[in-house]
């Protein structure tokens, strides 16, 4: 291998007609404030969402900031008879599902049934005032029930002191609705992306796998039932009671065989047939009227307010994740954007709103979405008519639900949650990538077998693990000549791609931070050298760093190249960077490394920079001894 160390690198005066007319510009300095502004932009208002507001009278600009807040004074003035006639009708439907599923789900997060009318009245109003979706329905979510029953009975027992536990269902649902309003008035939507599709699939398949086990106890008639959510206490709870599940009602069937959103007819059976008296349990009793005033009832009491502050964020975060994922899935079918920054502030005001007028936490559930969607919903007035058919419901038909047996309700929500567990999305998975999968099987098992937190944390906790590998552990790929192109490309990749003699090109595919300035200092140059060794080549004398991807650099990374530089030069071997971007051009300025590279050495493309070396390597390299050469080699 040649010493290229032991002789001079100084090219000469036609050095640069031979190699590149160009050279990698140092961008002009800016102001710290200015540099701080536009980095803060870039982060919290990519969409930069005052564009609209520039050079704007001030009467305009007030409408605009109408708008932008209440998006129904955007799209009302264009609004006509026939999206009215449409959303009347998808509103009817979706109200005719949100009735049952707003029981069922209150059921399920252990408040009165009354409750789930209660979320699908006001909280739709305010979404449709606030909201960007034109397909989202607005109402009570399964697995945010699901949460906040399991949240909430680890600090109260309902059983025991319910009123108390009202009170703090509607505290936990204030907090979620601050949370989520002030992700989106600060710009932190960002935050909800660390819930990446794969933890999202297993999350939403674990917590229906959950429900559904849940239901047993409606469908089985069991008296006494586990709060917990794992399948261990579940079965338990189940198997320890198998005598009264034995021992049927005598009209259990006609309960049973009701059809799954049947209410109406289920309740019609059981009150002709009185089956209420043979052990067919029945909702019972639901006050009529609209939504009572809940603010006097927020309880925080600082003996319960980190409970409630918990379960407020997190059923606040899955609400979110899922609300927004809904809404955009749908948007794509329409092609219209969807704002992730005002759907957190809206359904941060409709949650703070409505934990004021006795509801819990709301969000956009799929299923009811779905069905507005495809019953040709036009805008968000479809909830405003879902909410006034629940407004009828509560003044005058709520006596009418008195018969429905729980077994309806029951069936209704395992229905409602057989559509959550995407197995196909799960072999998907599978087949792309196995980490993605590891982490959905991870939540999935998680919330199955120990409970719904810790399934959510350990999908978040691998998620995250997976961002800081990626940043940690960066990719560094060998880069080769296609044949008969100036085209430079993996060798890995692109099997007839062929080394440079002399030369490793080496592609850098991550910013450099602190994080993984060791590992690149460690494995860069031995593994790759040592590679070369093992074919055969031993006449290395450059190594050209392709800086392409590396966006930005810190204070570690500089040092980090530093040290790279002297190992270089301590082997004879001479560095050469490609491409570096203005972020890392600039610190490498100020913090001097460019003197101590040479801004000769960096050159714009990689062809460039080849070019240069093959020039430097055939026209100026000197002719070793055999002694020098073995006495490098040895040393390497």
């Amino acid at each position: 291998m040649g010493n290229a160390g032991d002789h001079t690198y100084d090219p000469p005066s036609n050095y640069y007609a031979a190699a590149t007319n160009h050279r990698v510009a140092i961008p002009p300095p800016q102001p710290f404030v200015t540099s701080f502004k536009n980095t803060m932009k870039e982060t919290f208002f990519p969409d930069d969402p005052l564009r609209q507001f520039k050079n704007q009278p001030s009467g305009k600009r007030f409408v605009l900031g109408l708008q932008y807040i209440f998006p129904i004074f955007e799209w009302g003035p264009r609004y006509t008879l026939e999206f009215f006639k449409a959303d009347i009708i998808a509103g009817i439907t979706i109200a005719s599902l949100a009735i049952p599923q707003g029981i069922s789900y209150a059921k399920l997060a252990n408040l009165p049934p009354i409750l789930g009318l209660y979320s699908s009245f006001v909280p739709p109003l305010i979404y449709a005032v606030m909201g960007s979706s034109r397909d989202l329905a607005v109402g009570t979510v399964a697995v945010g029930s699901l949460l906040t029953g399991s949240m909430l009975g680890e600090i109260v027992n309902e059983s025991d002191n319910p009123t108390l536990y009202l009170h703090l269902a509607f505290t936990a649902t204030f907090f979620a609705g601050i949370f989520e309003a002030s992700l989106g008035i600060f710009r932190l939507g960002f935050i909800v992306d660390f819930l990446s599709h794969a933890t999202i699939v297993g999350f939403m398949g674990g917590a229906a796998t959950v429900v559904c086990l849940q239901q047993l106890k409606g469908i089985l008639g069991l008296d006494r039932f586990t709060h917990a959510t794992d399948i261990i206490s579940v079965m338990r709870s189940v198997f320890t009671q198998t005598h009264q599940s034995k021992k049927k009602p005598k009209l259990f069937w006609i309960s049973a065989m009701a059809p799954l959103t049947s209410v109406i007819l289920g309740s019609l059976l059981v009150y002709l047939t009185h089956a209420e008296r043979h052990g067919v349990q029945v909702i019972g009793n639901l006050k009529k009227g609209i939504n009572p005033a809940s603010i006097m009832h927020l309880n925080f009491d600082s003996k319960y307010l980190t409970g409630t502050i918990k379960t407020g964020i997190v059923t606040g975060i899955i609400a979110l994740a899922e609300g927004i994922a809904v809404g955009r899935s749908f948007s794509m079918f329409k092609n219209y954007h969807i704002d992730g920054n005002k759907e957190m502030i809206a359904f941060g005001m409709m949650n703070i709103a409505g934990s004021c007028t006795s509801c819990y936490l709301t969000a956009g559930p799929f299923s009811r979405s779905a069905v507005n969607f495809n019953a040709g919903c036009k805008t968000a007035v479809s909830n405003i008519v879902m909410a006034f058919a629940v407004m009828i419901t509560l003044l005058f038909l709520t006596p009418l639900f008195h018969y429905t047996p729980l077994v309806v309700l029951s069936s209704i929500i395992i229905a409602a949650m057989l559509g959550l567990i995407d197995y196909e999305a799960a072999i998907h998975l599978y087949k792309v990538d196995k980490f993605d999968f590891l982490v959905c099987m991870s939540a999935y098992i998680g919330v199955v077998f120990a409970n719904i937190e810790v399934g959510l944390v350990l999908a978040i906790g691998l998620s995250i693990m997976r961002i800081l590998l990626f940043v940690a552990r960066p990719k560094t790929l060998v880069l080769g000549n296609i044949p008969e192109s100036k085209v430079y490309r993996s060798v890995d990749h692109y099997q007839n791609a062929n080394n440079v003699p002399g030369v490793l090109i080496l592609e850098i595919d991550s910013p450099i931070y602190f994080a993984n300035s060791n590992y690149l200092r460690e494995r860069w140059i031995d593994d790759e050298e040592d590679k070369l060794k093992l074919t055969g080549e031993t006449s290395l004398q450059y190594v050209v760093l392709d800086m392409t991807a590396v966006g930005n650099i810190d204070t570690s990374g500089i040092s980090m190249l530093d040290e790279v530089k002297k190992i270089i030069d301590r082997r004879g071997l001479k560095l050469v960077m490609v491409n570096p971007g203005a972020e890392v051009m600039k610190k490498m300025n100020k913090s001097k490394f460019l003197e101590t590279l040479g801004q000769e050495w960096i050159f714009l493309t990689v062809e460039e920079a080849v070019r240069a070396c093959n020039y430097m390597l055939h026209s100026c390299k000197p002719k070793m001894t055999r002694d020098e050469s073995e006495k490098y080699s040895n040393n390497v």
